[in-house]
């Protein structure tokens, strides 16, 4: 690992275990969550935490009673999460300011562009190896419940990758691959 690949990779590592801690231990206290993701853009944007336990989805459930497959529309999306992006303008600064300080997308040649894309990828996914070894996903569960995975938005067939590279192989994660991930 580069000098810069470690920095960012910290950098994100702290960032999120701030998040997730503050989600698992005050906010959500008691939940169980069975999907912890960091997710970014095509653009490769700051990361954002999103989140989703067991309880948070049964009350989305009852939230939207009309439509009986609503929770499972949104059980695996970042984006529909009442956790998503929790804790991003609290600790997520210095990984802006890393990342503002890298080569803007926007220049970039398309081979340039997946190299740079693939560099902040391969720092979330690491940040969260870091975080997994540490524990931090089993504090409210056990381990095997949850799927953890650093994804691209707009979906993408790589965020398949990912979760399998940072989940061993359980029913949590092959529910993960039949219900929510891209092919190619």
């Amino acid at each position: 690992m580069s000098t810069e690949s470690i920095t960012l990779t910290t950098a994100i590592a702290d960032a999120a275990r701030q998040a997730f801690g503050e989600l698992f231990d005050t906010v959500a206290a008691g939940e169980h969550f069975y999907y912890c993701t960091l997710v970014t853009t095509d653009e490769g944007l700051a990361p954002v935490v999103s989140a989703w336990s067991r309880e948070a989805l049964e009350r989305e459930a009852r939230d939207n009673v009309d439509d009986p497959t609503f929770a499972q529309m949104v059980k695996w999306s970042y984006a529909d999460s009442p956790y998503c992006a929790f804790g991003y303008d609290e600790y997520f600064g210095e990984v802006e300011r890393l990342l503002e300080a890298r080569p803007t997308m926007d220049d970039l040649e398309d081979e340039d562009w997946e190299a740079e894309l693939e560099f902040r990828l391969e720092a979330m996914t690491e940040a969260l190896a870091i975080l997994d070894r540490e524990g931090l996903f089993c504090r409210n569960q056990p381990r095997h419940e949850v799927v953890v995975n650093a994804e691209l938005m707009p979906p993408d067939a790589s965020n398949a990758e990912r979760v399998l590279r940072l989940n061993d192989s359980t029913a949590a994660v092959e529910n993960y691959l039949r219900e929510a991930a891209e092919s190619e």
